[in-house]
C-alpha cells in the first residue's frame, strides 16, 4: 500500500465522542499519524476544540459558543470539551491538523497561532479550512504549514495560491481523480482528502496516490495501509 499519510477526523468518533481528549488518544492508540481537531474561540477568546457553532449537538445546550466563557463551557460539558492547549498537551509530539470551521478573521487566527506557539507545537502543527480562513493565518503566521481546503474542480487561482502558500491542497474525497491527483502533484503540492469511511473509497484513493487521508475510521484505513507506522509524529512526507 502507498505510504499514505492517515489523519483521524476529530480523532476516533466511532469509539469515543467527537474533540474530546479520549478521542485524539483512541485514535493515535489505533495507529493514526496525525489527529484532525475542530478549533473555535469562547467569548472571552480561549480557543477550544469544537466543530459546530452551538453546543447543541454534542453537549445538548443550544448556547452559541461565541455566547460563553471559557469556564461557562467547561461547566456546561462537565470538562469534557478541551482547550486547544490541553488537546497540544494529550497528543504528545504527534502532528496535529487544526481545523477552523466559520470565517475565523486574522485577530481570531492569531489567537490560536499564539496558543500553539505558547504549546511549543509549531513544528507539529498545520492547519486546513477554506480561503478566507488560511488568509487570516497566513497573516498570523507567516511560517505556518497551509493545508488549503478546496471543494470544487476548479483549481484555485494562483494569486490566491501565491497569497496563501500552501504546502497541502485538500479536496473533499469525492472530487479526487487520476487526472486530479496528477496536476497537483506536477503543481508541487501535497494532496490530501477528506473524510472517506468506506474500504472501497479509500482502497481507489490508495490507488490515485494521494498523500493523506482524513477519515472517521482511522483503523480502517491503517488496517489498508498494511500495518499502523510506529507512533512517532514524524510519518508526513
Amino acid at each position: 500500500m502507498p505510504n499514505v499519510t492517515a489523519v483521524a477526523h476529530r480523532g476516533a468518533p466511532y469509539h469515543f465522542r467527537e474533540n474530546t481528549i479520549d478521542s485524539l488518544r483512541s485514535a493515535l492508540r489505533l495507529g493514526a499519524d496525525a489527529v484532525e481537531i475542530d478549533v473555535r474561540l469562547t467569548r472571552d477568546g480561549v480557543p477550544v476544540l469544537l466543530h459546530d457553532e452551538t453546543l447543541k449537538r454534542l453537549w445538548e445546550h443550544d448556547r452559541p459558543l461565541l455566547s460563553l466563557s471559557a469556564d461557562e463551557v467547561r461547566g456546561l460539558t462537565a470538562g469534557r470539551v478541551p482547550t486547544l492547549a490541553e488537546a497540544l498537551a494529550a497528543t504528545g509530539g504527534h502532528r496535529v491538523m487544526l481545523d477552523l470551521p466559520g470565517t475565523p478573521d486574522v485577530r481570531a487566527a492569531r489567537r490560536v497561532v499564539d496558543v500553539v506557539r505558547e504549546c511549543g507545537a509549531a513544528d507539529r502543527v498545520y492547519y486546513c479550512a477554506g480561503a478566507a480562513a488560511m488568509l487570516a493565518v497566513r497573516a498570523a503566521d507567516p511560517a505556518a504549514e497551509i493545508a488549503l481546503t478546496w471543494t470544487t474542480l476548479a483549481p484555485p487561482r494562483p494569486a490566491l495560491l501565491d497569497a496563501v502558500r500552501p504546502r497541502w491542497l485538500n479536496y473533499r474525497f469525492g472530487l479526487v481523480n487520476r487526472a486530479l491527483s496528477a496536476s497537483v502533484h506536477k503543481d508541487g503540492y501535497l494532496l490530501s482528502v477528506w473524510t472517506p469511511d468506506t474500504s472501497r473509497a479509500m482502497r481507489r484513493l490508495l490507488a490515485l496516490g494521494v498523500d493523506s487521508i482524513t477519515t472517521n475510521r482511522v483503523d480502517a484505513l491503517c488496517a489498508l495501509r498494511g500495518a499502523a507506522r510506529p507512533l512517532t509524529g514524524q510519518a508526513f512526507p
